[in-house]
């Protein structure tokens, strides 16, 4: 393992790094990252959290914990979003360790459940979610949401 995972908390000084690294991952505006991470700079109650995987000095992945991970079902809080891991580090259980650092975190701040929704089910069901059901984004489009005990 030559990676470490650490807070964005822990690091302050990547916070425009990362949020241009997730905005170029997953195509939603720098902006917004920004805004979620200096959040997550100021709050003490666990959410909204960033995580970053780190390979020599390098962001290798990430997670982040939102309130919601635009669906209407606000009720199934926090979210885990943005999960990615660079293709050569895939395999290695980078994605599965972030997973389990963001709700270490959340359990610190006595959250005992996680959600997250996506397409990619059998790797999510590895990682110990379970399916919660069938919901709307807020585009009114069905997606699956997961479930994890924290």
């Amino acid at each position: 393992m030559g990676y470490m995972i650490v807070p964005l908390q822990a690091c302050r000084e990547r916070m425009a790094e990362a949020a241009q690294w997730f905005s170029s991952k997953w195509g939603i505006p720098l902006e917004a990252y920004i805004e979620s991470m200096e959040d997550s700079l100021r709050t003490q109650s666990g959410v909204p959290q960033w995580y970053l995987a780190m390979d020599a000095g390098q962001i290798i992945g990430g997670i982040g914990v939102i309130e919601n991970d635009f669906h209407k079902r606000r009720d199934l809080a926090p979210n885990l979003c943005a999960i990615y891991v660079e293709e050569p580090y895939r395999m290695q259980g980078i994605a599965s360790a972030l997973m389990d650092t963001a709700c270490a975190g959340l359990r610190q701040h006595g959250i005992e459940k996680a959600y997250l929704i996506t397409t990619h089910t059998q790797f999510y069901e590895r990682c110990g979610f379970t399916f919660y059901g069938m919901i709307e984004e807020d585009d009114g489009s069905p997606v699956r949401m997961y479930m994890r005990d924290c």
